[in-house]
């Protein structure tokens, strides 16, 4: 079976405007998971258009088996309305979109809000623990641990029921569009109380990044205006500024690396990892070249990322620039404090820009391999000292000049 073939057919149907009003059941088997997933749902989230949102509910609610798919696909209709939040709810359910980059970015957006909105409620972040860790010194809030198993269908689904056993009556659900719902159509909690920021359609064609599209649906929802992203780490204070709850960088922190040195002076902080997606790499000698140019202005701290082909690969490019480069090889919330007190973090399109952009440090990110143009738009970090580098032609020697314009 070719199960590729048979998402990516879906794909082009669906972006032709021309969906099928069945969804291919070959998609369901096991061994097509990684298609059905990979290809078509996130094939049609990433290109933001409103009107794919319809194609995917209508479509893959026929995949939640013992399901009756056309009220999933209804009820969602319903719950993605934006609309007021109740007034005073004891407890606040506020579901992790699972990809570390999108947890800064948007579900932070929406933590901000609701701590905001309701001083007295319970607030609490579902989902796994090494996202929790991006805000655990946050006293505000609590953690119900929900891993999300990226397996098969079956497992995928598997989460729903303690998804259902967090959402008691009277809890008010915030959904920032989180793969744990499967974007909103697993059916939790009371109706009512449950609120669905369809990141993929909200905004239109408007070419506003997620955190400020974010920060817009909560002022409607929760009544709260100028919500930001922002992470909690050791090393990493908190403070008030005109209102809004802003992540900055505190003193240089104690950094426990491997190979055991410790760093004071200023490093840039450097990850090249891109999350099994070739496209967003360039090519060729760029990697070397790029540490190179990093490593003549200050100490490196590179991430090694989950190991692998990616450490191998980072490893490679470092060869040549000995004592100037050390290795991180710890959870992604230690690197996160480690981009907290750098005074540069630069890297591919991956979490480290939205973690570098919530702590105000200055960045520079090599944004490449995007399937259309409001992807681009929608991911992009913004904010003083951002500077995103949009490359739709990837020649190594013209985007690394434009990285060390960028640095100069």
């Amino acid at each position: 079976m070719n199960c590729e073939r048979i998402a990516a057919d879906l794909l082009a149907k669906c972006i032709g405007r021309a969906a099928p009003a069945e969804l291919p059941r070959e998609l369901l088997a096991d061994e097509c998971s990684r298609a059905l997933f990979g290809i078509f749902v996130e094939g049609l989230g990433d290109r933001f258009e409103p009107a794919l949102c319809d194609a995917y509910a209508a479509l893959f609610a026929q995949a939640i088996q013992g399901q009756d798919a056309g009220a999933l696909a209804a009820r969602y209709r319903r719950i993605r309305a934006v609309r007021r939040a109740a007034a005073r709810p004891d407890r606040v359910l506020v579901l992790s979109r699972v990809t570390l980059g999108a947890d800064v970015a948007v579900t932070s957006v929406v933590l901000d809000a609701a701590k905001r909105a309701y001083p007295d409620a319970e607030i609490v972040f579902a989902g796994p623990r090494k996202n929790f860790e991006l805000f655990a010194a946050d006293a505000r809030l609590s953690h119900a641990a929900i891993e999300y198993p990226r397996g098969s269908l079956r497992d995928r689904l598997s989460v729903w029921e303690q998804l259902k056993a967090l959402a008691a009556p009277g809890t008010l659900v915030l959904d920032p569009d989180s793969r744990l719902t499967q974007l909103g159509l697993l059916t939790i909690g009371e109706e009512r109380d449950y609120h669905l920021f369809e990141s993929r359609s909200y905004g239109g064609d408007g070419l506003e990044n997620l955190p400020a599209l974010a920060a817009m649906w909560a002022r409607e929802t929760v009544g709260i205006a100028g919500a930001k992203p922002y992470v909690a780490l050791p090393g990493v204070r908190s403070a008030e500024f005109d209102g809004l709850n802003v992540g900055i960088a505190g003193a240089k922190p104690y950094v426990a690396l491997s190979g055991a040195e410790k760093y004071e002076d200023s490093y840039i902080a450097i990850s090249l990892g891109v999350g099994e997606n070739a496209a967003k790499r360039i090519a060729g000698d760029f990697e070397r070249q790029l540490l190179g140019l990093l490593s003549a202005k200050a100490r490196l701290i590179v991430d090694r990322g989950a190991g692998g082909e990616e450490a191998e690969r980072v490893q490679r490019a470092a060869a040549d620039y000995g004592a100037r480069i050390t290795f991180w090889d710890g959870s992604f919330a230690g690197f996160a404090q480690i981009i907290a007190g750098s005074s540069l973090y630069a890297g591919y399109d991956s979490a480290g820009q939205h973690v570098a952009a919530a702590c105000g440090v200055p960045l520079v990110t090599i944004f490449a391999g995007f399937p259309a143009e409001r992807m681009f738009y929608r991911w992009r970090p913004a904010g003083p000292g951002v500077t995103v580098l949009r490359v739709d032609h990837p020649d190594p020697g013209e985007v690394l000049a434009r990285v060390a314009q960028a640095i100069a």
